[in-house]
């Protein structure tokens, strides 16, 4: 398996980002984990008082890895396991024209071509709503790119040798402001 779990320290600053000192921020939030192989950063949101996540996964032996930690965990609710190619999933979300807070994705990093075209489908669904942020795990030498569609980044946090690259749509972000999470 081409899995590699978020680390415990970024995930760490992730929610950090995330509730900017307001321990409720997340609460009865929507969360998709794209590429989630061991789900550690949707069990996170989850925890963190998530109120649905979406964990999309193609690997079925990673589908399994997912609904074991989440059994062990005892988390039966508020979660949807969904063992589907990225772009599939993706399609099925833009046709049922839902809304989530947060996506976060975390292509295997020598799948450059992923984060493009993800961030890219991502930033032309018209359902997206302005405070919706978006978050890409990657290599820290790598640059998935500043914007996709109606998305543009408005903070990078790189930590060791990965980065987290945040999005929102750009009248969220405004020209060339940076905006605060939180």
């Amino acid at each position: 398996m081409d899995i590699r779990p978020t680390s415990d320290r970024l995930r760490e600053a992730l929610f950090n980002v995330l509730t900017a000192g307001n321990p409720d921020a997340l609460d009865g939030t929507n969360w998709i984990d794209l590429y989630a192989g061991t789900g550690a950063v949707g069990i996170e949101a989850l925890s963190r008082g998530a109120a649905q996540v979406y964990f999309v996964e193609q690997s079925a032996a990673a589908v399994e890895v997912i609904q074991e930690n989440l059994k062990s965990l005892g988390i039966g609710s508020g979660m949807e396991v969904i063992q589907k190619e990225v772009v599939r999933a993706l399609a099925r979300f833009k046709k049922e024209a839902n809304t989530f807070d947060f996506v976060f994705l975390d292509p295997p990093y020598r799948l450059q071509d992923s984060y493009r075209d993800t961030l890219s489908r991502i930033g032309d669904w018209s359902s997206l709503k302005t405070a919706t942020i978006v978050i890409a795990e990657h290599e820290k030498k790598f640059d998935p790119g500043e914007e996709f569609g109606e998305l543009r980044r408005f903070r990078m946090l790189k930590q060791g040798d990965a980065a987290l690259s945040f999005y929102r749509r750009r009248e969220a972000t405004g020209q060339g402001e940076e905006y605060k999470t939180g």
